[in-house]
């Protein structure tokens, strides 16, 4: 008996904590933080591909190949920890027309460079070298824990600012926050905003400087929802 008394009184506690929650009046409303900044690092993936009609003289071509690869590009300073190989595969391909098997051999190394004046001479002594596919570039920032950070602040302030201007004339001021919810998505990739940048010659010499890095701008954005209380 006592025990049925004690789960009546914690469901009527309950129902009653769960009506005030209702009562509060509150607003609604959904902020954004955008920042903007050049990249000062790029991610480039780089693949070394060979054919052949024997499996292992493929596999060696390829393998020297890349070996030559790896060497350069500790040769231009990049830290071990800023180089990895992402994909190694070999496989049959069989031409129906001449009905003949060749071998496929493909290497794929991800380098990250943080020195982007080193691009030039870093991809020409690649291809030199043997690199006959560049798969992608996927530019980069150093402080990008710390403009994530600064976006997030941006989009709370965002919201707050909406909510007050809901208010601002109903007599009524922006308490505060119960709820917030962080609806940007997952590992949404920054959005890069293109324009020319100057990359110098890789031998240094006099002649004129080429493009061919567009770094632009990378975008960040956070999107919060916020619920204020109504005081």
């Amino acid at each position: 008996m006592k025990k049925s008394a004690l789960i009546l009184f914690v469901l009527f506690a309950t129902m009653v904590q769960s009506q005030e929650i209702k009562q509060i009046p509150t607003i609604n409303v959904s902020g954004e933080g955008k920042i903007k900044v050049t990249p000062d690092q790029a991610a480039i993936s780089i693949s070394v591909e060979t054919k052949g009609a024997k499996a292992i003289d493929v596999k060696k071509e390829n393998d020297t190949k890349i070996d030559a690869v790896l060497k350069y590009i500790k040769k231009m300073a990049i830290a071990k920890e800023d180089y990895q190989t992402q994909r190694v595969s070999l496989y049959p391909n069989y031409d129906y027309e001449k009905k003949k098997t060749s071998y496929i051999a493909t290497q794929t190394v991800i380098v990250l460079l943080k020195d982007l004046n080193k691009y030039d001479a870093l991809m020409d002594g690649l291809v030199d070298l043997g690199i006959n596919r560049i798969d992608n570039v996927e530019f980069k920032s150093s402080k990008i824990d710390q403009l994530q950070s600064d976006a997030r602040k941006l989009a709370i302030k965002d919201a707050k600012a909406k909510a007050e201007d809901f208010v601002s004339v109903l007599n009524q001021k922006v308490g505060k926050a119960l709820t917030i919810s962080d609806n940007s998505q997952v590992n949404y990739p920054p959005r890069p905003m293109y324009e020319m940048k100057t990359m110098a010659m890789a031998d240094g010499g006099g002649a004129a400087p080429r493009e061919t890095l567009a770094t632009g701008e990378i975008e960040l954005v956070v999107n919060v929802s916020v619920s204020f209380v109504l005081e």
